[in-house]
């Protein structure tokens, strides 16, 4: 609540002290709502009684009717509380279950914004299914308060709203008005009429003149129903999931200048992929023809980050305790992007990106067993080159596998379960293991935290995972094909006998084992002309074969650059993905191409991505108007100097000629004009016709790869200004998201709308 300033005396009185969090809160004594409720038309003032009196001169009370509730979940933030309505079809399902359930059955959990929350309703707590976030309350809304500086309406807590239910039908079937409901917290609502309801709060030091509540505080509204106060409840979102996406954040915990998490900002990419479906595919959804995408986010920086590794330890005791605001950013940011470098923490990051990717899409289709469409990958700054060194190391055909080597299943050494924790001396966590139907090729799937939530100590995770993870790579390396990537070209190393003559190096056999068993390269380079890399690295394998890769604001040209590559292949593919785009904003400082490295003979521009209301913006028009203009007068300028020079160069006539003499001089004039026009035609249509058709590779099947935003005018004033946030901008960029949609649904054969303007 509020605090508003007092009335009596001048002085400012104390906020109410409602605890909208404890929905145990009770009113005031009484067994019955017409014990709790009782008259105040003695106490009220004469100065408030006569607009009050006008209003219930001008309302006529209508027949009692019951409140329709509305579901309600609260989101707390460092800073304020804030409740949020569900949309409508989620408050109809939870209302349903509510009205269903018994006191003494089991839970109820419904499944609500699609699917991605699970809400229990008997406990009032609102669970995340694909990521880590705490509980919030949830609850079923039937009144509201504002205060004179509050924005918006806050819901009272249920048994609170109960009650002043019971005295509104009390107050409507007797016609009983300017009845008083008291709190247990001194608080106190008065019922002046159907259309006016105050709440007054109490105050620290009562004076004996102050005889009514409206005379000691300023009130606050009540309103009845989610219908009577201004809330945006939004939208129902299309059960069918026609593709799924899963989005790997960047460097650091925060993805945009408010600081918010992966989680926020892909909530706010799904949000705006559901309006552009609803305003670009608008006919085809309502046919019935599609559904919506999911997008995933996929959160590797905590794991980094967290116990298991100690690095945020290691690095706070070498860290010099001046400036430790600039420090403390730059040990987790900034550091991601050495720690992707190190052989160590490179294994950590691969492994978690594709873990919690083949976890979060086995879950998916666990809760939508009727899925059927394709999955991408979208990649942001340092998540974009995660994803593509996973993606070039990805196997298809007899090597592909789904987190386990194909062919057989899975085996520790052929261990059992129960005999690797006898070996570990941990056989007493064999019990809570096998509740959860582990065996060892799911063990090898899990992480640190999936061990710690079935209770097991740090301790024995950490014995559990190291033997996993040791024994996953040796049967892994036996397993591994040693041959060379057909068309891979490595440069032969030279060396010398003892005679001094130079030979060409290993021999094939030896240069194929030399290059499988060499772990020196981050990225396998199957097409590329050199094969060279970072670190030692066993890239692990996706559980599946994504149909786009979709990268934003990503320095992969400048990492394979960095690590000695110049150029690829124009046939080079990625091994399980056959399209990728690379997308950025023309601002972006951490941005590369990559067409230049596979088109080096022509100098291609960048593919511009259109604004999603169908047109270039404002200030780009005007941009290639005025550059037109300046063109064509500079070619106007031009050839009119041409014709002088001409002109002056021409020998004087000495006298003018015969009539025969003059008539062959301009025929001959006119034929050469003429001749000079046709060149000229010719040359143009030459030019047009002449343009060889731009093909960039096969990494996007012989597509543009490169796209680039426009930006925004205010942001063409200052680029200097604007690039950091140019960085962070794609989370919420229509013209972003919008492409994507076009880029799935393109594929399904889905029609395009552009909407009027």
């Amino acid at each position: 609540m509020s605090q508003s300033p007092g009335e009596e005396g001048g002085l400012p009185q104390a906020a109410p002290n409602i605890n909208l969090d404890n929905p145990t809160q009770s009113v005031a004594t009484g067994d019955t709502p017409e014990d709790q409720v009782s008259p105040v038309v003695d106490e009220a003032s004469p100065s408030s009684t006569f607009s009050f009196e006008m209003l219930d001169m001008e309302s006529v009370p209508a027949p009692y009717q019951e409140v329709q509730p509305h579901w309600f979940f609260c989101r707390r933030s460092d800073d304020n509380t804030s409740w949020l309505p569900f949309s409508r079809e989620d408050s109809d399902k939870l209302e349903n279950a509510c009205n269903t359930v018994k006191d003494e059955e089991d839970e109820v959990v419904i499944a609500v914004e699609g699917e991605r929350y699970d809400v229990h309703v008997k406990e009032r707590k609102r669970y995340a299914v694909y990521w880590e976030q705490g509980p919030t309350e949830v609850r079923r809304c039937t009144w509201f308060y504002k205060g004179d500086k509050d924005t918006i309406f806050l819901p009272y807590p249920e048994d609170s709203s109960k009650s002043l239910e019971d005295a509104y039908m009390i107050a409507v079937t007797l016609n009983e008005w300017k009845r008083k409901l008291e709190f247990s917290n001194g608080e106190t609502v008065i019922l002046h009429n159907p259309k006016l309801i105050m709440q007054y709060q109490p105050i620290g030091l009562q004076d004996d003149w102050a005889s009514s509540p409206s005379e000691q505080t300023r009130p606050q509204t009540v309103k009845r129903g989610v219908n009577n106060i201004s809330v945006e409840i939004p939208d129902g979102e299309p059960e069918k999931v026609d593709h799924l996406v899963f989005m790997v954040h960047g460097i650091g915990p925060a993805c945009d200048l408010r600081f918010r998490s992966i989680i926020q900002c892909v909530n706010d990419f799904r949000s705006a992929s559901l309006s552009l479906l609803a305003s670009h595919y608008k006919h085809a959804q309502q046919d019935g023809q599609i559904g919506r995408v999911e997008f995933l986010p996929v959160n590797w920086h905590n794991a980094l980050h967290g116990d298991a590794t100690g690095v945020d330890e290691d690095i706070q005791r070498i860290t010099l305790p001046s400036i430790s605001r600039l420090r403390h950013f730059t040990n987790d940011t900034l550091l991601d992007l050495f720690f992707y470098n190190s052989p160590t923490y490179c294994q950590t990051i691969v492994d978690t990106v594709a873990s919690e990717i083949n976890k979060l899409h086995t879950l998916f289709k666990q809760r939508h067993s009727e899925f059927k469409g394709a999955v991408s990958v979208v990649g942001h700054s340092l998540g974009s080159l995660i994803l593509f060194d996973l993606l070039t190391n990805q196997r298809t055909g007899s090597k592909a596998r789904e987190g386990v080597p194909s062919g057989e299943p899975f085996r520790l050494n052929c261990d059992t379960l129960q005999q690797t924790l006898t070996r570990l001396g941990l056989e007493q966590y064999l019990d809570t293991l096998q509740a959860e139907n582990l065996d060892l090729e799911s063990l090898a799937l899990c992480q640190d935290s999936d061990l710690k939530d079935l209770g097991i100590p740090l301790g024995p995770r950490k014995k559990i995972l190291n033997y996993v993870r040791r024994k996953w790579l040796s049967e892994d390396c036996k397993k591994r094909a040693v041959c060379l990537p057909p068309g891979l070209q490595v440069p032969p190393q030279v060396t010398s006998d003892h005679d001094g003559n130079q030979s060409s190096g290993l021999t094939t056999q030896q240069s194929q084992f030399h290059r499988a068993q060499s772990v020196t390269s981050a990225v396998d380079y199957e097409y590329f002309d050199v094969g060279i890399g970072q670190v030692s690295i066993d890239y692990p394998q996706l559980a599946f074969q994504p149909q786009t890769f979709f990268a934003f604001g990503s320095p992969i040209g400048m990492f394979l650059t960095v690590r000695g590559l110049k150029h690829i292949d124009p046939n080079y593919t990625f091994p399980t993905c056959k399209s990728f785009y690379n997308i950025y904003h023309p601002y972006d400082p951490v941005a590369y191409r990559l067409e230049p490295m596979i088109v080096t003979e022509v100098d291609l521009e960048p593919m511009l991505i259109p604004h999603h209301k169908g047109r270039k913006r404002m200030h780009l028009e005007l941009k290639d108007s005025l550059t037109r203009m300046g063109m064509d007068l500079k070619n106007n300028v031009w050839g009119l100097l041409r014709t002088a020079c001409q002109s002056f160069a021409r020998p004087p006539v000495a006298a003018l000629p015969s009539v025969d003499e003059g008539d062959t001089t301009i025929k001959r004039g006119l034929q050469e004009r003429h001749r000079e026009c046709e060149e000229a035609e010719s040359s143009v249509s030459a030019g047009q016709t002449e343009q060889p058709e731009i093909k960039v590779g096969m990494l996007n099947g012989g597509r543009r790869i490169d796209y680039v935003l426009q930006e925004k005018p205010i942001e063409s004033f200052n680029e200097y200004l604007f690039a950091i946030q140019s960085h962070l901008c794609y989370w919420e960029s229509e013209d972003t998201a919008l492409l994507l949609l076009k880029e799935i649904y393109d594929k399904q054969g889905v029609a395009f709308e552009q909407p009027q303007q």
